[in-house]
């Protein structure tokens, strides 16, 4: 077993300012994480060093709450929050991570129940939680709980649609609603929302089918392609390659153009949520342009990974009486999505403008911003809300440390520890390869270039009820079983290849 991890705990709990303590203290966290974590390897120390702080980070969001235990997004109590400090608008990303977990697998569960039937404001912010628990389900191989929710999620689906669906056939959203606040862009038919909500009615379809419900999987497949058809003929910019947003002030007012030559420039604008679509299952060859623009430092490349919006626009990073600015600022949260976004469009075919390089450079790129220089001068792991391109800084709190940390902003170092992506579920599906699909394959796919790496391994990873282990070892030296890549499955060696490579295995076969 390894236990590199170990290290990494005692680093972090000894640089922690243990200001807000829930279910899992920093003195149980070395603990939760030998008995809930996967374990992972690999020779970028900075990439290790950040998956493990990152489930350090996620056990301290672990709350315990009358209706059970919920994930949160700030530790702090905030005024904007629901019942217990909850936030709806980052559980997707909660979930993507929680579904890893080895042995507490009531965790997510518990969550998805205080959205769905408890206290939890659903609608507060856009959500994909359909598609959220639909993977979860499929992850771990166990339907049921989800076809269980099948009402709860057509009732979500009817009431967003009687909320904000449009003449057009998309939905209407605020970007502050998006949780993108002050954006270039601005309210309208974004491809935040309608992205989320295909995924979803694509979600609902499939898990009708788990229910032994033809009528309502064939009705919300015809919804997912309905929308999904608007997504790519209204929201695709032809021109410019990229999907964007129509802006509209509100839900039933009418653009001055849905022709984006015609649409003013102070709003018409490339932004990362132009790759969301990708993410939620919208694999189109025909829009694979809109991926040249990600790794040039003109549009959306920084140091510190992907901008909010391309840098040559003239409203970029423009000032404001806010500290939640998505005009430009890295943010975790769209970082964990165009990341997401890469994994599945090269894992399901190519592309001609990025390739597995450019997802390991962007990938070690999020891996370094993990990090703040202390007035002592001391770099520790840490995790804040937004980062300035050009600096690296910890943007919103350096606002809010300017305004003296105001109570009605959540307060002191409101966004430490700041739960608000995810980070170790692409390391899982990405680095390792990962494919989450129905069956009994388990497929990886691991986006490394052979050569970039001598040697990974994670090891003890909970998939369809197996505990599957992946490793590469170019020269056998390390781990001592042969030279390439491999799969175990409940510790038993099932299939392996010289070189990194997709692998697939039957987990039934004995």
């Amino acid at each position: 077993m390894l236990d590199n991890w170990k290290a990494y705990v005692e680093k972090f709990n000894q640089n922690d300012e243990e200001i807000i303590i829930q279910a899992v203290a920093d003195k149980q966290a070395a603990e939760w994480i030998r008995r809930e974590a996967p374990f992972f390897e690999c020779p970028d120390k900075t990439m290790e060093e950040a998956y493990y702080f990152r489930w350090w980070v996620f056990r301290k969001h672990i709350k315990q709450t009358e209706e059970g235990r919920i994930i949160t997004e700030f530790l702090p109590e905030v005024p904007w929050a629901g019942a217990y400090n909850s936030i709806n608008c980052a559980n997707g990303h909660h979930l993507a991570e929680a579904r890893w977990l080895k042995n507490d697998r009531g965790l997510a569960w518990e969550y998805v129940n205080f959205w769905l039937r408890g206290s939890g404001n659903e609608y507060s912010y856009s959500s994909w939680i359909a598609a959220a628990v639909y993977e979860l389900a499929v992850a771990r191989g166990d339907m049921e709980p989800a076809a269980g929710y099948l009402d709860d999620f057509v009732r979500f689906y009817e009431t967003v649609e009687d909320r904000q669906l449009t003449e057009y056939g998309l939905f209407w959203s605020d970007d502050d609603r998006d949780a993108m606040e002050c954006s270039i862009s601005g309210k309208g038919l974004r491809p935040t929302l309608n992205s989320y909500m295909y995924a979803n009615a694509a979600a609902i379809a499939r898990i009708s089918g788990w229910a032994g419900r033809p009528e309502l999987q064939r009705q919300y497949q015809e919804k997912a392609d309905r929308l999904k058809e608007k997504i790519l003929s209204l929201l695709w910019d032809r021109e410019d390659q990229f999907f964007k947003v129509i802006p509209l002030e509100e839900k039933n007012a009418r653009p001055a153009s849905l022709d984006f030559s015609e649409i003013p420039k102070e709003h018409n604008v490339r932004e990362e949520i132009g790759y969301i679509p990708w993410g939620m299952g919208i694999l189109e060859n025909d829009c694979d342009a809109a991926w040249k623009y990600l790794m040039d430092s003109h549009y959306f490349k920084t140091p510190y990974g992907p901008a909010t919006a391309e840098r040559n626009h003239p409203y970029f990073m423009k000032p404001a009486e806010h500290e939640c600015l998505w005009n430009g600022p890295v943010w975790p949260f769209a970082t964990t999505q165009t990341l997401n976004s890469m994994i599945r469009l090269l894992q399901n075919g190519s592309s001609k403008y990025v390739n597995r390089a450019d997802f390991l450079e962007l990938f070690a790129a999020y891996a370094c911003s993990h990090r703040r220089v202390r007035e002592d001068g001391e770099t520790v792991s840490w995790l804040d809300e937004n980062i300035d391109p050009d600096t690296g800084e910890w943007l919103s709190r350096k606002i809010l440390k300017g305004w003296n940390w105001r109570e009605d902003k959540g307060g002191y170092e409101r966004g430490k520890d700041y739960n608000h992506s995810a980070f170790c579920d692409l390391v899982i599906r990405g680095i390792c390869g990962v494919q989450i699909a129905e069956g009994n394959e388990l497929v990886i796919e691991p986006l490394l270039l052979d050569g970039a790496w001598d040697y990974f391994m994670l090891e003890d990873l909970p998939y369809h009820g197996h505990s599957i282990t992946i490793a590469y070892d170019k020269d056998g030296g390390r781990y001592g079983k042969g030279a390439g890549l491999w799969i175990a499955v409940d510790g038993k060696m099932k299939v392996s290849a010289d070189r990194i490579k997709r692998l697939a295995v039957n987990l039934e076969e004995k």
